[in-house]
């Protein structure tokens, strides 16, 4: 089942994507967030089900505007060097141990929004992932438990500014620019598919610029939850993006940096297309305020 979050009629809303169309749960359903809905999938799911064997209205795809489908993580972390063949193009040892860094939650923009190469650098790059979001509050769970924390998945473009990544340790500044975590179009329930033999490719304009199989990563997605969940209480809707393969832009010769104009697909067998036009930010883009700026 794929779960979406979307706006039609200025209205924003939750649907399940069937083809080409979205039927709208309604309120009367469902009233909660997408992280409340994930928590009770268990529960909800059969009437979702008889929901879409019965639905009189639904929604044509290109009639709705897809949002990204956890709009605010609680938690949106990464995972650096997860992939043999990026390892080794990055030069680096293979990780005894996951390098995990997080991502703050105001970076998460939409399905074909814009992607924003920042003023302060020209080094912006693009990492096509495979992401799980949390379902189930968890905490000390076995890698043999770990799916039964997982609701779905998605897709997130893990850009990064790759000069600010090497400004701090920690790479969180270079992974957290406002509109650098494009997320969706939707989630995927984890009972649809094998999260760990799925391929995956990134374009930049028609150029394939990564291709491999979620079966390289080097800690799968079970492992992750295992991982994290030793540490931190993990939540519904918190996500984990679980790295890239080789063929990022820093690795090529010459750079192939994100620029204004570009347009990044990742597509995801199983899931689906996540693609972002590159725009310039705004010389405009500074204030203090009681609201953001949209």
């Amino acid at each position: 089942m794929k779960l979406a979050r979307f706006t039609h009629s200025a209205k924003e809303q939750l649907g399940i994507v069937e083809g080409q169309r979205i039927i709208p749960i309604p309120e009367t359903v469902f009233s909660g967030s997408m992280a409340d809905l994930l928590c009770d999938l268990q529960t909800v799911k059969p009437i979702l089900e008889q929901l879409v064997q019965t639905a009189a209205a639904s929604i044509n795809l290109d009639q709705a505007t897809l949002l990204a489908p956890i709009p605010q993580p609680e938690k949106f972390i990464g995972v650096g060097l997860n992939y043999a063949d990026h390892v080794a193009e990055t030069g680096l040892e293979t990780p005894e141990f996951p390098t995990l860094f997080n991502k703050q939650s105001s970076c998460v923009t939409d399905p074909d929004a814009p992607i924003y190469r920042p003023n302060i650098s020209d080094k912006l790059d693009y990492e096509g992932e495979l992401a799980l979001v949390i379902g189930q509050y968890c905490r000390n769970v076995s890698v043999a438990d770990a799916p039964q924390a997982i609701a779905g998945y998605t897709i997130v473009n893990d850009v990064s500014v790759r000069d600010w990544q090497i400004k701090s340790p920690t790479w969180t500044l270079g992974k957290s620019f406002d509109s650098h975590g494009p997320m969706g179009p939707w989630i995927v329930t984890s009972d649809s598919l094998d999260p760990h033999n799925l391929e995956l490719r990134t374009w930049v304009n028609d150029k394939l610029r990564q291709h491999s199989n979620t079966r390289h990563l080097i800690f799968n997605c079970y492992q992750l939850v295992a991982t994290l969940s030793s540490v931190c209480t993990l939540k519904p809707g918190d996500v984990i993006a679980t790295g890239t393969c080789s063929g990022v832009g820093v690795k090529m010769q010459p750079r192939g940096y994100m620029k204004p104009g570009d347009r990044v697909t990742i597509e995801i067998e199983g899931i689906g297309r996540l693609s972002n036009p590159v725009l310039q930010e705004p010389e405009s883009n500074s204030f203090i305020s009681k609201t953001p700026l949209s």
